[in-house]
């Protein structure tokens, strides 16, 4: 295969891509007034539900737009063979380090892409969000996200690039095992110390305090003999209304995050039933299958990008001049955007299962009335979509619908 030919199938690749995801969101756009399902029909008011329903229609369509808009940026930078334009800008500009050009390659890419869709960004938080009033989010607080986000994003390509590009360098024909035991212990890592390390950067974390709710957290933390030293709240208002709560970490550092808004909105026994949920995760192995099988196809990936790598056709598809590592790596994930689309349909499967199972478990370890009244609120606080179509939801959703996980709370016995 030429590199002609190469350039062509990148660029049938994203259009696909693009057609499924379109054609997907126009199903699930004719979803959105069918009828409720009994289970839920009484979750909005009237006026509640036409709030939900405009909700959802002006995101498809801001969304819409906004794939479109992506989609011909990136059509037009592979057609015209613009990222090889950028590797020539950089090469004529920099010294010629192999290291460097592709760090400067990577994060240049990064933060032009970001910066393209900041428009998008600002439209969806200070409109959309703004409108239906979910928006706490200050020009202020947005601007310093943004620049927290691109430090840790440009360090993160420092950190994981730079041993990569070395292994392909001293390794070529074994790198892949190398940087693959790499990235597996930084991912056991990350999940380990996340809460810890990365969320107080943008979120000011707290030790939920003594009183009632803490009370009866620890009661059921110690029922289903699941010891946690801390249970965190964090203040998720200052940037929105919607609630939310998160499980992470192993062994002694597991750690359960409340966002303050859940805490305003529920009841003490129905963030029981939250915890319940999240614990269920844990209990059951969720957590560690779902690391184990990031870890083999995070390998799975190298492997293939071993045998994919050093060919100077691909660094030719996107318009360098000469076979660079960064083009490759580029190009490679494009190619293997299919597969990987695969595997998160096949993971969005399994999280759905997950999901039945926690439910299960937090019904039959604490109490089933507090489990459905927890989803009910969390649905209508924050206008979910009640009748999804189910391609969509089959492609998208990790998941169930809340509909499909009421009925299967209330068949539990």
């Amino acid at each position: 295969m030429d590199y002609t030919e190469i350039q062509i199938l990148l660029l049938v690749i994203i259009s696909f891509q693009f057609i499924i995801d379109l054609v997907s969101g126009l199903l699930n756009y004719s979803s959105f007034d069918k009828p409720l399902p009994n289970n839920v029909e009484n979750i909005f008011s009237e006026n509640e539900y036409s709030k939900s329903q405009k909700y959802k229609k002006v995101n498809f369509k801001f969304n819409l737009v906004s794939s479109v808009y992506s989609f011909s940026i990136l059509f037009t930078v592979l057609y015209f063979g613009l990222l090889g334009s950028l590797d020539s800008y950089i090469r004529n500009v920099t010294f010629e380090n192999e290291i460097s050009l592709s760090l400067i390659f990577f994060a240049s890419v990064f933060i032009i892409s970001d910066t393209l869709k900041i428009p998008f960004q600002l439209y969806r938080v200070f409109v959309i969000e703004e409108q239906f009033g979910f928006n706490n989010t200050t020009l202020k607080t947005f601007i310093f996200d943004k620049l927290k986000s691109y430090f840790i994003s440009l360090l993160l390509i420092v950190i994981l690039a730079t041993p990569l590009l070395l292994f392909i360098i001293f390794f070529p024909s074994s790198f892949w095992i190398y940087f693959w035991i790499l990235i597996s212990i930084f991912l056991i890592f990350i999940n380990m110390f996340y809460t810890t390390l990365i969320v107080p950067i943008f979120n000011k974390l707290e030790v939920l305090g003594d009183g009632d709710l803490k009370k009866k957290l620890d009661n059921f933390s110690a029922k289903v003999k699941f010891p946690i030293t801390n249970i965190f709240v964090i203040n998720g208002s200052k940037r929105s209304k919607k609630a939310n709560a998160f499980f992470s970490g192993f062994g002694r550092n597991k750690k359960v995050v409340l966002y303050d808004t859940l805490i305003k909105n529920h009841t003490a026994d129905e963030l029981v039933a939250v915890l319940a949920h999240e614990i269920g995760h844990y209990k059951l192995n969720h957590v560690k299958t779902n690391m184990v099988i990031s870890i083999i196809t995070t390998g799975f990936m190298l492997f293939i990008l071993s045998n994919f790598i050093f060919n100077s056709d691909i660094s030719y598809a996107l318009g360098g001049n000469v076979s660079f590592r960064h083009l490759e790596i580029f190009a490679f994930f494009i190619i293997y955007s299919p597969i990987s689309s695969i595997i998160s349909v096949l993971m969005n499967i399994k999280s759905r299962k997950n999901e039945y199972e926690a439910d299960e478990y937090a019904v039959k370890n604490f109490k089933k009335g507090p489990m459905e009244d927890a989803l009910r609120k969390l649905s209508k606080d924050n206008l979910t979509n009640m009748t999804p179509h189910p391609v969509y939801e089959f492609l998208n959703y990790s998941h169930p619908s809340i509909s499909k996980r009421l009925k299967a709370i209330d068949s539990i016995n």
